[in-house]
């Protein structure tokens, strides 16, 4: 094992291990026996002994997480983080822990997710309101019928209105998510849809139909950040975390200054900004897609377009695995797998693709070789928070 590094100079940080739990139908599990079997498999896949985890990061389960998964886990960590900013949680997340063991207050930090969302309805057990409740300034806008889906929609039409873009753009993006899922055996839906399928479908939220919509599955997914002294004990080549960015915007739809702009406009620019990268250079993209404008505006934001092109940017297959810029190469929330807050599922899928690991769906370079950059950005509530973390391999 290397030696550590001086106290003035940053560590570097890595992905030593990635995993997801069960997916999809899980009827026999409970929230906290998928944080565990994710967290056995990504530990399983880094090769460490668990002793070496000193830092632990859990939200949305327990009263007192991540204190409950924590000792679920049989973990005593002496750095924690139960930051909760909605989907984007696990990307802000990623970001304190990599900040964390590069200043040397941890060395190895677990993130770890895991929700019986499907099986929840199913069993009839009660499940969250996405109304997100009548408490403070959400009280003046819950009795319009203000959900989560018609904050979504509401942007969507601005964005339409005002930029021109259609809603057969918009289906394009459930389209080629869905192709992506034809070569992802763990995806719960794989058989190919159409725009025309998707634009017939009952409506949900205008302009979203139901396969503008992401599914509702059961899952969990863990991600290992370790120093870069760890490595020579891994059993993988690191995957490097070489820059993130974080921002919160609004809760009040009345305080969101530009419907069309989405708060990844910032994250975005300071994680490139401190990766050192620019968008053109990525291979690969993971976005959170709850609903199909999501992916859209969010590679507006990221800044793989500019303001107003996403409807042209998405089409003609640019988004599928061998297209120009392979998008929720798994088949993102919208046909993979969705249980909750889906961010922790947009990393281990950037390092899989990174580390070749990907089988049918492997993404590869014009030239043949592994993708070497990945960026990976999650959002939370109604576009309320975003995260983005620059991922490099080698």
């Amino acid at each position: 094992m290397s030696s550590k590094p001086s106290a003035s100079t940053p560590r570097k940080v890595a992905v030593a291990g990635v995993a997801l739990s069960d997916c999809g139908k899980v009827d026999d599990a409970t929230p906290y026996a998928l944080h565990a079997q994710a967290a056995r498999r990504a530990l399983a896949d880094s090769g460490l002994d668990r002793s070496v985890i000193d830092g632990f990061a859990s939200a949305g389960l327990g009263t007192l997480a991540p204190v409950e998964v924590a000792e679920y886990l049989g973990l005593k960590p002496t750095w924690v983080d139960s930051t909760s900013v909605g989907g984007s949680t696990w990307e802000v997340m990623a970001a304190h822990a990599a900040e964390a063991i590069a200043a040397g207050h941890a060395r190895a930090v677990l993130l770890v997710y895991g929700s019986t969302a499907r099986a929840d309805i199913k069993a009839g057990r009660r499940t969250s309101d996405l109304s997100f409740g009548a408490r403070g300034p959400l009280q003046f806008e819950v009795p319009y019928g203000h959900t989560l889906i018609s904050k979504y929609a509401m942007a969507a039409r601005r964005h339409m209105h005002q930029h021109g873009t259609t809603i057969e753009q918009l289906a394009e993006v459930a389209v080629q998510a869905r192709a992506n899922a034809a070569h992802n055996p763990d995806a719960l839906y794989r058989d190919p849809i159409t725009v025309d399928d998707v634009l017939s479908g009952p409506m949900i939220a205008d302009p979203f139909t139901k396969l503008h919509c992401c599914i509702r599955s059961d899952g969990g997914a863990a991600v290992l950040l370790v120093a870069e002294e760890l490595l020579a004990d891994c059993a993988k080549s690191p995957v490097w975390v070489l820059g993130s960015g974080e921002h919160v915007s609004h809760t009040t739809m009345s305080e969101w200054d530009d419907f069309t702009v989405s708060p990844a406009a910032v994250s975005g620019r300071l994680a490139f900004e401190r990766a050192g990268v620019r968008p053109d250079e990525i291979d690969l993209a993971e976005i959170y897609d709850a609903f199909t404008y999501m992916t859209l505006v969010t590679l507006e934001d990221l800044g793989f377009c500019a303001k107003g092109e996403g409807g042209s940017f998405v089409e003609k297959g640019r988004l599928l695995r061998d297209g120009a810029l392979p998008v929720n190469t798994d088949g993102g929330g919208l046909s993979a797998q969705h249980p909750g807050m889906r961010g922790l599922f947009l990393l281990v899928e950037a390092v899989r693709q990174l580390r070749g690991e990907a089988g049918a769906g492997q993404v590869r370079r014009a030239d043949g070789s592994l993708p070497s950059l990945a960026v990976a950005s999650g959002t939370g509530g109604w576009f309320c928070s975003s995260g983005t973390v620059v991922l490099g391999r080698g």
